[in-house]
Parts: structure tokens; C-alpha cells; sequence
């Protein structure tokens, strides 16, 4: 039980950073690299954050497991 623990605590906090990620490169306020298609396209915003909501959905599941 303690390594599905880690392993969704670490796939949580990678989804929300990827997440994270999608929501600056679809904002413009992250525009690396230059040649992204991600750049300014508001439907990776949206992308983002749902896969930011879900991480941390996992997350907390993660921590619910062990009670």
C-alpha cells in the first residue's frame, strides 16, 4: 500500500506541474520553446487545467489511502 501511496503522490504532483505547464505555454506567459504550437491557443488552458485539477485529485486520494 505505501508504494501505491508514492506512486500516486509523485504522478499528482507531476500532473499538476504538466498542468501548470500547458496553462502558461496556451497563455503565452510561458512561451518556450519558441516554435511550440502550444503558444497562445486557449484550448491548452483549459487542457492544463483539468489536468492540474486531476493531479491534485490524485493527490489527495493518495493521502486518503493510508487512513
Amino acid at each position: 500500500m505505501r508504494a501505491i501511496r508514492l506512486f500516486l503522490s509523485i504522478l499528482g504532483v507531476l500532473m499538476v506541474l504538466l498542468g501548470l505547464v500547458w496553462i502558461g505555454q496556451g497563455s503565452g506567459y510561458f512561451p518556450y520553446p519558441a516554435s511550440s504550437f502550444m503558444i497562445n491557443q486557449t484550448p491548452w488552458i483549459y487542457w492544463g487545467s483539468l489536468v492540474a485539477v486531476a493531479g491534485v485529485i490524485i493527490g489527495f486520494i493518495s493521502r486518503r489511502l493510508g487512513d
